[in-house]
């Protein structure tokens, strides 16, 4: 059984700001009394206790320490403590319900089918198990779910930091519930090997992702050559011969020779009769020599030569001044390609001029061999005739890249993020796979489950009722209020209030706590809770009751919680404290020396003042509330001790003290003044002491204590430190008006102060 040992620590939590359980504070027991007046933190007490069984995280810093270990509020709502607590917030939410709404039904066991229990207790058993599977289930589907979750995120973030970028990029905010689509999608379409890529064309597509727009580049205007062409008519020129009267020096000597010609030739066109060399004359025989030599077909094999010449050394030049594009005009994606096509191109170039001039040095050496057959070496080289065509096609991708710029840049990304999606499209469809798999167990161990449910509730309608409820209610409701008008009607989801036959309205308020309570004590009867096994806490149960209803209400609550697993009762009203403490005190082993061996034990909530706020800390009660029939006892033992003290008190110590002093003044004017009715200064005005200090206790009380609660102050507080001389004015107008009675209380205090032993 599960109990709660205590309320380790409160923050900031109603009224108690800053509370740790006391190391000295005794634990809770099986049975539990607290005192404290209004305004001291019962309600929130009972409030930490009702979101424990609301199974809801209460508001600030709670931990509660229970027979099975210690838990944050926020861990509340995982706890299954079997908890029943009556405050105001069960009143309202419970039975008075502002919607006008019926009551909740109470239901019991029927005792009409014993074989029907049975099969409901079996069916509990198998129900116990298919709880078990299903949440082994769910277990299993929450982690697929987080390993699929964490796998897309995980990709996503990927993706999105290979392809992010400045400006519009869709990708920069891609994240796992895109990548799930686009997996879904792939899988769908197939097994997503057709979207891989090698990894040079990623590199390509990364370089196209990350490009800037470029200008274009110019095609390059350039024909190779007919080299077999240029073969074939350096051959024929190099086996063309000349036939004439050859002068034999002249035809051995090259130089020589073409010296002459041009020599002959200058003569020619001048008509020079003279040498231009010696200026002496020309001999006839001579010149006609020499034409001779040089005929005519000479000089056309020549002219035919030095044009062939021209022509291949212009080509040769060409190879040289042709400009190509850099690499660095192009994409990025580009680059390696052009850089290929160019390097390719320009071999062809250099193979061309060597060519070229080779062709041009064969036909040099035949201008010196006019006369005779001169063989051809020279071979056309196998060059790449579409090397210009490919550097070509390589700057009309680019051009083209150029015009659809955004739109390269999209499908290169897009094709980038299949190609990542298809690498790990198999890991993504086996983590899916394991997640419906999982999902499937999970519906098929629900379904099993809620077929148990519908089952067992079937059963449990057959055999459960809430109409001896509402007859035991009723009778309960006449022995509390002497009467039957008020009864509670069955309806098929509960209860209603009626007077007389028709709906109750305009109910008292001792009728109201008179309904709320028995209700609440009734509903610890539900199937639904175990009362031996289970924690039963009631706030101020008594509230507003007249003496007789108080004594009724008390006998209610004796016998319908003594069985209680744990019972903690709040309390404000002394008579029904001291009820509660009589019952408690005559528990088995409650005079035991050891209290952890005692069941009841007793507590008290004091509020004291922490700079400007209000703060409730919990305490073990004070012997004279718990030994002694009155709670004047109590209030005339703080005054004197406040009163008697060597030291002047904190303003935290002194905060209570004005409240006390007013409360045990009234008791003590109303024994001494029955008949004088009316307020405080009525009575006083009857009361023979000194003006002056009559004057200064009332100014005191009027001005710091608040009926029966504590409130916030409205007052300089700094008045309080003059609160150990009112206290000793006080007590002074006590003994003046009842020396023995004073005496008497003085002579108790000071015994209990001496250290009574226990029992």
């Amino acid at each position: 059984m599960t109990l709660i040992r205590c309320i380790s620590r409160l923050r900031n939590c109603g009224i108690f700001r800053n509370f740790d359980w006391p190391r000295d504070l005794p634990e809770l027991g099986r049975f539990n009394l607290v005192y404290g007046w209004n305004g001291t933190g019962k309600t929130t007490l009972s409030r930490v206790l009702r979101h424990l069984e609301k199974r809801k995280p209460p508001q600030g810093e709670v931990k509660l320490k229970l027979s099975n270990g210690e838990f944050e509020g926020k861990q509340l709502p995982d706890l299954n403590l079997p908890i029943r607590v009556f405050n105001r917030d069960f009143v309202n939410e419970s039975v008075f319900r502002k919607d006008g709404g019926e009551l909740p039904a109470i239901f019991v066991f029927g005792a009409e089918s014993v074989e029907k229990q049975k099969e409901v207790e079996r069916l509990k058993g198998e129900h116990a198990k298919a709880q078990s599977k299903r949440d082994a289930a769910r277990t299993e589907k929450d982690k697929a779910a987080k390993s699929l979750d964490n796998f897309c995120i995980d990709r996503a973030r990927v993706i999105k930091d290979t392809l992010r970028s400045s400006g519009q990029n869709p990708y920069n905010n891609y994240d796992k519930s895109d990548f799930k689509r686009d997996a879904e999608q792939m899988a769908q379409d197939g097994d997503g090997s057709a979207y891989r890529l090698s990894d040079e064309e990623r590199e390509k597509l990364l370089a196209q992702h990350c490009a800037t727009p470029k200008a274009k580049v110019q095609e390059v205007k350039y024909t190779l050559p007919n080299l077999p062409e240029v073969v074939d008519k350096v051959s024929q020129l190099l086996n063309t011969t000349v036939v004439s009267a050859a002068i034999e020096t002249l035809k051995r000597d090259s130089k020589l020779s073409e010296w002459t010609r041009e020599g002959l030739e200058l003569h020619r066109h001048r008509k020079a009769e003279r040498c231009l060399f010696c200026e002496q004359p020309l001999p006839k025989d001579r010149l006609a020599a020499l034409e001779a030599h040089f005929s005519a077909q000479y000089e056309q094999l020549m002219q035919r030569l030095d044009g062939f010449i021209k022509e291949l050394q212009a080509l040769s030049r060409a190879t040289t001044e042709l400009r190509l594009p850099h690499k660095s005009e192009f994409y990025d994606d580009l680059q390696t390609e052009c850089q290929a096509a160019e390097e390719r191109l320009r071999q062809v170039l250099e193979e061309v001029k060597a060519f070229l001039e080779a062709a041009v040095k064969a036909l040099m050496e035949k201008k010196e061999r006019p006369f005779e057959r001169v063989g051809c070496a020279l071979r056309a080289p196998s060059v790449d005739g579409d090397a210009v065509k490919k550097l070509n096609a390589v700057i009309c991708k680019h051009n083209w890249a150029c015009e659809q710029f955004q739109t390269r840049v999209t499908e290169a990304r897009e094709r980038l993020v299949a190609h990542m999606i298809a690498e790990v499209l198999g890991d993504f469809v086996s983590l899916r796979n394991a997640l419906e798999k999982a999902e499937k167990e999970l519906k098929e161990a629900q379904d099993d489950l809620q077929l148990l449910d519908e089952k067992i509730a079937a059963l449990e309608r057959e055999i459960v009722e809430h109409r001896r409820p509402a007859e035991q209610l009723n009778e309960d409701l006449r022995e509390y209020l002497g009467h039957d008008e008020l009864r509670l009607e069955v309806r098929d989801t509960g209860y209603i209030i009626t007077r007389g036959g028709v709906p109750a309205e305009s109910l008292s308020e001792g009728e109201m706590t008179a309904i709320a309570l028995l209700y609440f004590l009734k509903s610890l009867e539900d199937r639904d809770f175990d009362l031996a096994n289970g924690v039963v806490v009631l706030d101020d149960p008594v509230s507003s009751l007249d003496a007789n209803a108080l004594y009724l209400a008390f006998g209610f609550i004796r016998e319908r919680t003594k069985d209680a697993g744990q019972l903690v009762i709040f309390t404000h009203n002394f008579t029904f404290f001291r009820q509660v403490r009589n019952w408690f005190h005559h528990l088995p082993n409650q005079n035991k020396k050891d209290i952890s061996r005692r069941p009841a034990r007793f507590y008290m909530l004091n509020c004291v003042r922490d700079g400007n706020q209000r703060c409730a800390t919990i305490c073990q009660l004070d012997p004279l509330l718990e030994e002694y029939e009155s709670e004047y006892h109590y209030l005339f033992a703080c005054i004197y001790r406040a009163a008697s003290s060597d030291t002047t008190g904190t303003l935290e110590q002194n905060y209570s003290l004005p409240n006390m002093a007013r409360r045990l003044l009234e008791s003590f004017l109303a024994f001494r003044r029955p008949e004088i009715s009316g307020d405080l200064w009525k009575k006083m005005g009857s009361v023979d002491f000194e003006e002056a200090k009559k004057l200064r206790i009332l100014r005191f009380l009027h001005t710091h204590s608040h009926s029966d609660t504590v409130g916030e102050p409205e007052h300089d507080l700094s008045l309080l430190t003059e609160a150990e001389s009112v206290l000793k004015n006080l007590l002074e107008l006590i003994e003046s008006e009842d020396k023995a009675h004073y005496d008497a209380m003085v002579k108790l205090v000071k015994l209990q102060a001496g250290g009574e032993g226990e029992e």
